[in-house]
């Protein structure tokens, strides 16, 4: 009976003295669409068939808005988004522009631009 307590007591006292996992953070930024900065934004690539994943970042909770300019320099899209403060992936759908070159820029409620990249659509 004293060898079965102490094989039970041992073996719990194992196993609770083993490494425990700690799992990765499950929302980590992907170092492509990672922002130094305390704001702006960030296209995954810079080259985009029909939808490309885009990161915003923002210094405060607001509502923002995406504008996307062609050679032009005319908005050809306008959307407005919710972001928090942090990093904010987005997706941005650009099927319906045909191959050229774009900007794209983030605005805050006031009009500031808060970030500006270009990308070509393929």
């Amino acid at each position: 009976m004293k060898k079965l307590a102490l094989i039970l007591v041992t073996t719990i006292l194992f196993a609770g003295c083993r490494k425990v996992d700690v799992p990765m953070p499950i929302n980590q930024i992907p170092s492509e669409l990672a922002i130094s900065s305390l704001s702006g934004i960030k296209l995954e690539t810079p080259f985009v068939t029909s939808s490309v994943s885009m990161n915003v970042k923002s210094e405060t909770a607001q509502i923002v808005t995406i504008k996307i300019f062609d050679i032009s320099n005319r908005v050809v899209s306008k959307s407005t988004s919710e972001v928090k403060v942090g990093d904010n992936i987005l997706k941005v759908y650009t099927s319906a522009l045909p191959s050229s070159a774009y900007r794209i820029a983030l605005f805050d409620d006031k009009g500031n631009q808060l970030g500006i990249t270009d990308f070509n659509k393929l």
